[in-house]
């Protein structure tokens, strides 16, 4: 088969190594690519990332199957062009990814079904914003209705805060149209968890993995949101009771709701769910892989990566559930110095070495100048460590991260804390 994945992070780097490993594949594409992509694709020399450029590109090289990483080309319809022009892909109409691209209809749909979610309201005014946070009780969610890159969500714990927030999206644009509209919705305490499911659009769905990622830049979870500082899987507390209450109580109604609506959903189908005293509820819906859980995902994947993803996009998911290997693997993100704010580019890295059982380096802002590798974004490397236990998984990833060298470098040393402590705590 011939296949193009449209992207250039680690995501896309974890999407493409899995790809690569299949007996089916005949030639691998991608598009904008990276460093490391390009040790396993070819990069074609596009003029752009226009959906049209894309069309043509794979029209023109015979592709047999698309695969798209990040969610804004999603939201700009190129699986739309992509079925009109008769290419299989895979991925949501962009009616369908309004799941994520559309925060205000991902909860109307979800309160329509009767999902579990926090309590919320939508506005696009800020009097009436400001009067319905302060008629509930702090803290309160913020969020832009639209795409923020993962930056959209603010948390409010004080009324000077939750002006600040309303003002900044509601009367300055900070995040432009994405932030025209707001959800404001009740705080909800418990642990964060990802739930990944493939979905084929005629009712079939199939489990790929749990994990857990890690959003703020700081250790102990603090400091501004980011696009994801590391992740791991399996997790301990995703048991397989879970994962079926789960299936039942939320991404089974939400299917049908959206098939209900006459947008049936295809793809892969990312739930954020927060693990509360009275159960799962859903923090957010994302509409494609996550960065960095997919870089400790697809490493423990047994099965052929490249045929699900090809038998989701065709209708035809032939198992209820992927087979995993049974180690652990954790990613953890070597970002640029002032990630999520300004960074400098082009600083040179040296120390990647090469992967092994143990571990693998995943290229996420990264290019060739000069012959050097060099940095080219916030998020710059994903090191995946792989162990018989979540300990060594994490061991493995900071000892390979320990070695990889540019100005600059950060990262979080906590990584998979909250797994650690619950090994610590079982051991006695």
């Amino acid at each position: 088969m011939r296949v193009f994945i449209v992207g250039g992070g680690g995501r896309e780097h974890a999407l493409a190594w899995g790809v690569s490993r299949s007996p089916r594949l005949e030639k691998l594409y991608a598009y904008p690519g990276n460093a490391g992509i390009a040790r396993l694709a070819e990069i074609p020399p596009l003029p752009g990332d226009e959906i049209g450029t894309l069309v043509d590109f794979a029209r023109g090289a015979a592709i047999d199957l698309t695969i798209v990483g990040p969610e804004q080309p999603l939201d700009g319809g190129i699986v739309d062009e992509f079925r009109r022009a008769g290419l299989t892909i895979f991925g949501p109409t962009a009616a369908a990814a309004r799941l994520e691209s559309s925060k205000a209809f991902s909860k109307e749909l979800m309160a329509s079904v009767g999902v579990p979610t926090a309590r919320f309201g939508v506005f696009d005014d800020f009097a009436a914003a400001w009067k319905f946070g302060n008629s509930h009780r702090l803290p309160l969610v913020v969020k832009a209705d639209g795409l923020a890159g993962g930056k959209g969500a603010l948390i409010c714990e004080t009324p000077a805060k939750l002006e600040k927030a309303l003002d900044a999206m509601l009367t300055h644009g900070a995040f432009g149209q994405a932030g025209r509209t707001v959800v404001i919705e009740e705080f909800l305490r418990g642990e964060e968890v990802s739930l990944f499911v493939l979905v084929d659009g005629g009712g079939r769905t199939c489990i790929l993995a749990g994990a857990q990622d890690y959003k703020r830049v700081g250790e102990g979870d603090t400091g501004p949101n980011t696009g994801g500082m590391g992740a791991y899987s399996p997790v301990s507390v995703i048991t397989d009771e879970l994962v079926a209450r789960i299936m039942q109580t939320i991404i089974q109604p939400t299917l049908a709701g959206m098939k209900a609506v006459g947008t049936p959903y295809t793809g892969m189908l990312y739930a954020g769910l927060m693990l509360t005293e009275e159960g799962p509820f859903v923090v957010e819906y994302n509409c494609r892989f996550g960065d960095p859980e997919t870089q400790a995902i697809v490493p423990r994947v047994a099965d052929d990566f490249l045929m699900l993803c090809y038998a989701a996009a065709t209708g035809h998911l032939p198992v209820k559930r992927v087979n995993l290997t049974k180690k652990w693997a954790a990613c953890v993100i070597l970002a640029s110095e002032g990630y999520p704010g300004r960074i400098q580019k082009g600083r040179e890295i040296t120390g990647i070495g090469a992967d092994d059982y143990a571990s693998q380096v995943f290229h996420s802002g990264t290019r060739v100048s000069e012959g050097k590798l060099v940095t080219d974004g916030g998020r710059v490397l994903g090191v995946t460590g792989m162990g018989a236990t979540v300990r060594a998984a994490v061991h493995n990833a900071y000892r390979r991260a320990e070695k990889i060298r540019f100005q600059g470098k950060t990262l979080r040393s906590d990584i998979a804390w909250r797994e650690l402590a619950r090994m610590k705590n079982s051991s006695g």
